[in-house]
């Protein structure tokens, strides 16, 4: 599944391809839709806001005072497509949501979780609502991470099965966890309770650092230095990207043990366990 950086890396992609613009129609795939595509005359694209792994658009629109938006959440298969006018790439997957432009579109394909809601109702929406601040925005620091990592709902629970709650944090997900817990060189299964000063405040940094490189390389969170030295050897990005994701039975980088993979929070968890004491 796609995690923050992803997500708002798509957004930024369809706020580019349909912001400020006159929208000439938009249609959803989904029947029970189908009623709410006229709400969407007269109207442009004022900004898409990210809430973790879910999207809103955010239309202006003077026949709506209330506020008009699409919220959609990719989910695992969900996918924004963005083309010049009538130069859609072939696809097989479900067109759910489509965004007319006179000279570009904006196309989602596959995620069935879309609505359309006012203002209020976004604060109201299920998801939203129990949803912690995202990691990506930029009023998030790293004392309100420290605030949430200490706060009664987090403290005494194995960080390993936490951190990829959305009501912790928005935006994190598996890669970022395992790799946030290494770098911190943090085992997964403790608590936030048996860990130094030092330690906490490691890792309220680096959940705010990591998410924060990933955005700005391409979902890219191993040391920079090493993923250009690694590429210029042959190695392929997939291979080059991630300190510990996907990485077992690899050597760690740093001691030279190798990855393990545990199941931990439902996911698989990769950690360097002479790293991670």
């Amino acid at each position: 599944m796609p995690e923050g950086p992803e997500i708002r890396k798509a957004a930024d992609k369809v706020e580019r391809t349909i912001i400020n613009k006159p929208i000439l129609k938009v249609e959803f795939g989904q029947a029970h839709l189908k009623n709410k595509e006229t709400e969407f005359s007269d109207v442009t694209v004022e900004k898409i806001e990210t809430y973790g792994k879910a999207m809103v658009t955010c239309f202006k629109s003077a026949n709506h005072p209330e506020g008009l938006n699409i919220y959609t959440h990719n989910q695992l298969y969900g996918r924004w497509v963005c083309c010049p006018a009538n130069q859609v790439p072939p696809s097989n997957r479900q067109l759910r949501l489509a965004i007319y432009t006179p000279d570009e579109w904006a196309l989602l394909y596959s995620a069935s979780d879309i609505f359309v809601l006012n203002d209020k109702e976004v604060l109201e929406h299920p998801f939203i609502k129990k949803v912690g601040k995202d990691v990506l925005n930029q009023t998030t620091t790293v004392d309100y991470i420290k605030g949430r990592l200490l706060s009664p709902a987090y403290r005494n629970r194995q960080l390993g099965g936490f951190l990829t709650e959305q009501s912790f944090i928005a935006g994190l997900g598996n890669y970022l966890r395992c790799d946030v817990l290494f770098v911190a060189k943090i085992h997964p299964s403790k608590k936030v309770s048996e860990l130094s000063d030092d330690q906490v405040n490691k890792l309220s940094q680096t959940i705010l650092d990591l998410p924060r490189q990933s955005y700005n390389t391409d979902s890219v969170t191993n040391d920079l230095g090493r993923v250009k030295k690694l590429l210029a050897q042959g190695s392929s990005l997939e291979d080059a990207r991630f300190w510990t994701f996907r990485r077992d039975g690899l050597p760690c980088y740093d001691c030279g043990a190798l990855i393990i993979k545990k199941k931990m929070g439902g996911q698989a968890c990769y950690l360097c366990e002479t790293c991670q004491s």
